[in-house]
């Protein structure tokens, strides 16, 4: 089979595309043929080496959906629809940048779904970690709310944007880029603020000067603190992404955090499996109800995995972006 091997740390460049045995099947495990991979900026990462318990070579790939080539478990018979995500895929063992993946059982959702596999790639960690981040924060539909989205054209803050705008939330999101206002606010949106690297309390207090009642933080350690002073008092920030890294500097919770401001965080690892499948099941639906939104930006093939990486690496997308094997 073929697949994206990444030989060692560096630049998109280590990802080579190689000919390698197609993994057997053994207890525990079932084989996937991926028929579709988002790319997540955590892969990037650990192709650049910061990922310290990863070995190379290494196929990355936090997610995948695809069908069931081979299984030995009952609950997932040959040809069923599948997506998988987190639980140290393209980590401890190969992700999905390949045609096909061995992969535990327990990560494996089956799914129902009449979307096309590119659609359906551009969901599970996306819109898993959004729905939860959210769900984190005390969102709930219908509520009379105001949510700030730091990281708005990522794409879990676009996925984050679509779902917040079927809740019904009067939604704000930052990005660093004109041309991207447009995609935000197509995305549902309601005000799109211009991050400068200032701090936002000028342009975010003249659209709701008490603050907003959320904050869902996609940036991360570079501007948590920020988010933390923007929130009304009461309110709640939850950090579920690092586009900044991953740890804030000499953080002081007392000195740091407002009295009575709620700070929490979300991961999708949350979501993995069993407890992952029907959240991601409703989402699908939601999806070809046409409620959310895939904000698919690019579909590269696997072919162009180097070309796709850097894409990613020099920020040009907004929204998701896709391999097919």
């Amino acid at each position: 089979m073929r697949a994206a091997v990444c030989r060692r740390p560096g630049g998109p460049e280590v990802l080579e595309i190689s000919e390698v045995p197609v993994p057997a099947v053994r207890a525990g495990w079932s084989l996937v043929e991926v028929k579709a991979a988002g790319l997540n900026r955590s892969e990037l990462r650990t192709r650049q080496g910061h990922s310290p318990a990863v070995s190379f070579p290494r196929v990355l790939g936090i997610e995948c959906v695809g069908v069931v080539a081979a299984s030995t478990d009952p609950r997932l018979p040959e040809g069923t629809t599948v997506a998988a995500v987190m639980g140290e895929m393209g980590r401890e063992f190969d992700g999905g940048y390949a045609e096909y993946a061995l992969l535990p059982n327990s990560l494996l959702m089956p799914i129902s779904t009449t979307l096309s596999w590119d659609v359906l790639a551009a969901l599970p960690e996306t819109y898993l970690t959004a729905h939860g981040s959210l769900d984190a924060l005390g969102v709930v539909p219908g509520g009379p709310a105001r949510l700030l989205i730091r990281g708005g054209t990522s794409s879990v803050g676009m996925a984050a944007a679509s779902i917040a705008s079927g809740y019904g939330l009067e939604t704000a999101a930052t990005t660093r880029r004109h041309d991207k206002i447009a995609a935000l606010t197509a995305a549902g949106v309601d005000h799109v603020l211009l991050d400068t690297g200032d701090p936002l309390a000028r342009s975010m207090h003249s659209i709701w000067p008490e603050g907003p009642d959320y904050v869902l933080e996609l940036v991360g350690a570079r501007t948590t603190v920020d988010s933390l002073h923007l929130v009304r008092r009461g309110g709640t920030v939850c950090v579920a992404g690092s586009l900044s890294g991953w740890t804030i500097p000499n953080f002081e919770a007392i000195a740091m955090i407002p009295p009575g401001t709620k700070l929490t965080a979300f991961h999708s690892d949350s979501l993995k499996g069993t407890a992952g499948t029907p959240v991601l099941q409703r989402i699908v639906h939601e999806v070809e109800a046409g409620t959310y939104r895939p904000n698919i930006d690019r579909v590269f093939p696997l072919d162009d995995i180097v070309k796709a990486h850097h894409y990613m690496e020099t920020n040009q997308a907004t929204g998701k972006v896709v391999v097919l094997p």
